[in-house]
């Protein structure tokens, strides 16, 4: 009886392994083998070194101050609500008013003004409505490129900046709608930075970010009214009196050092807290208000008020004039105020600004402390070299690149790698000083275009030489950015290096030229990085934005 029960189990036990073998052997056979390690992935890939002649340097003193030089044509931006009269006025707003939906309550505030066949000294009057970012509707109007007669930015540091550039803006009416800007905390660390510092403000968090208790991100202060308003509240809790003193700079410096991302965008930054990387970030109330699937995060006002103030730009004539008179009045009737209310407008009346006004000049002076003050980078470019970017696109890559370096500091790292069917390593990263520059500069000029298109690849050969990089480095924090049509056709599969790249926590930006877009994204994804689509005549723009973000 011993005997038999004794084989009874083993064979129970040979039964149960059969069973996990054929389980395992069915998941090789249809799922496919497990990923492997990057460095499997780098043995599979035929990897060159390639050697170019240094190209040539031109330092611009405007582009590394401004954007405005590659600003794209106005006609990026149709008017959201077109004039319906030969009498009108232009303006230009914030987006989150002038959009569709929940964004669009200035855009049924123009369409109604349209309809409501208003008449000043005998002519019937209208409004064309252009919703462009605050930061970018400055950058048009400072240059000179494009002047609307009105401007409505969120917030009224945009204003100071646009009449310290010598713009003639009057400021028209204060608050065409509330909002207020506000830091956004997981309950548990809000709770915590209560208990121990008594109350959550600016101050609070800077400090908590200083001394490595928070994860805090913020948006791009060059372009975003939230992240602006963030740059300056945090050099105001620095030194009230003297936001660019060098104790303001000193404690800047030591909160920044510390600040895991700055995002490119608001929905960069979105998506980077629902992953849960960060323990807060900031964003307007209204958008807020309007996302609940981020409602976990409890809402805290700070610093200045998004009030969406009007301005009249130029020297208007007296028909114009009130007409802009006409449609502020118009925007705040009952109706329409009640209507902002429904979409997220008009909360916390009751909050007061907690920093004193700001003047044009300091904010621009503390827009630079910023880019000098933020961490640098490891960042490897990945150009796509192959057949289908013959032409146009390849020819739109390298200027785009070429103008776009300009954006980057000094005190990055910058490696550059090509591919089509294999992988060239075109620039092994190195300090981003003149010399660097120069080699990039030949690099681009030298790239041409034939072959397959081998996109993860590149990608998986960018991460190592970040990998050996970091080695030698482990402070270092890493960026790729991919430039492609975003079709792949040769080499590894997104799913081949997908765990790769989110163990690494490196952010892969996607910059597509006549590209698959959605294919770009899902790179992007990966990390919460951003996607950019390469119009031709706004490309540079768009990568100086996100440039200035990162670098």
């Amino acid at each position: 009886m011993l005997n038999e029960s004794n084989n009874k189990v083993i064979l129970k036990i040979i039964g149960a392994a059969v069973v996990v073998f054929v389980l395992v052997y069915l998941a090789i056979t249809i799922i496919g083998p497990s990923e492997g390690s990057l460095d499997d992935i780098i043995e599979d890939i035929n990897v060159n070194t390639v050697s170019h002649p240094m190209g040539h340097v031109v330092i611009s003193p405007n582009l590394d101050d401004s954007l405005t030089e590659n600003l794209p044509e106005i006609s990026n931006y149709p008017p959201q609500v077109n004039n319906s009269t030969p009498t009108y006025i232009e303006i230009f707003s914030s987006t989150e008013k002038a959009g569709s939906g929940a964004d669009g309550w200035l855009t049924e505030v123009a369409r109604d003004f349209n309809s409501a066949a208003i008449t000043i000294d005998g002519k019937q009057v209208s409004v064309r409505l252009r919703g462009i970012p605050s930061g970018e509707a400055a950058d048009y109007i400072t240059s000179g490129k494009y002047l609307p007669d009105a401007y409505t930015p969120s917030n009224e540091l945009w204003g100071e900046m646009i009449i310290s550039k010598g713009v003639k803006a009057e400021l028209v009416q204060e608050r065409l709608v509330g909002n207020v800007a506000g830091i956004l905390l997981t309950k548990s660390k809000k709770d915590e930075l209560v208990d121990k510092h008594g109350a959550i403000n600016t101050k609070t968090i800077t400090d908590a970010v200083a001394n490595k208790e928070l994860a805090m991100g913020y948006t791009n202060p060059f372009a975003s009214s939230t992240g602006l308003n963030f740059l300056i509240s945090s050099l105001y809790t620095f030194d009230s009196s003297n936001l660019l003193s060098d104790k303001a700079k000193s404690g800047f410096e030591s909160f920044q050092i510390n600040i895991p991302l700055v995002a490119y965008t608001t929905l960069q930054m979105r998506e980077s807290a629902k992953s849960g990387v960060l323990d807060g970030f900031v964003l307007e109330y209204q958008t807020y208000a309007n996302t609940p699937d981020i409602r976990y995060y409890e809402f805290t006002p700070f610093g200045f008020r998004h009030d969406n103030p009007m301005y009249a730009i130029g020297e208007l004539s007296g028909e114009k004039r009130k007409t802009l008179n006409e449609f502020v009045e118009f925007s705040q009737q009952e109706k329409y105020q009640t209507l902002a209310t429904e979409y997220g407008f008009n909360g916390f009346n009751e909050y007061q600004s907690e920093t004193e006004p700001v003047s044009g000049d300091v904010i621009f002076q503390a827009q630079k402390l910023w880019k000098e003050k933020k961490k640098p980078i490891c960042a490897v470019f990945v150009a796509d070299v192959s057949g289908s970017m013959m032409g146009e696109p390849l020819n739109n890559l390298k200027d785009s690149l070429l103008r776009g370096q300009y954006y980057i500091g000094e005190d990055n790292m910058i490696g550059l790698v090509s591919y089509s069917n294999d992988v060239n390593i075109d620039l092994p990263i190195a300090k981003f000083d003149l010399n660097q520059r120069a080699s990039f500069a030949g690099a681009v000029n030298d790239l041409q275009a034939g072959g397959g298109t081998a996109t993860f690849d590149g990608i998986a050969v960018a991460m190592k030489m970040i990998q050996e990089q970091r080695a030698a480095d482990p402070n270092i924090r890493p960026v790729i950015f991919v430039l492609s049509d975003g079709e792949t056709n040769k080499g590894h599969s997104l799913d081949d290096i997908r765990g790769i790249v989110e163990d690494a926590g490196i952010p892969v930006y996607t910059i597509g030229y006549n590209a698959n877009i959605p294919a770009l994204q899902a790179i992007s994804s990966i990390n919460e990085a951003a996607s950019i689509n390469a119009d031709t005549d706004d490309v540079v723009y768009k990568l100086g934005n996100l440039f200035n973000a990162e670098m």
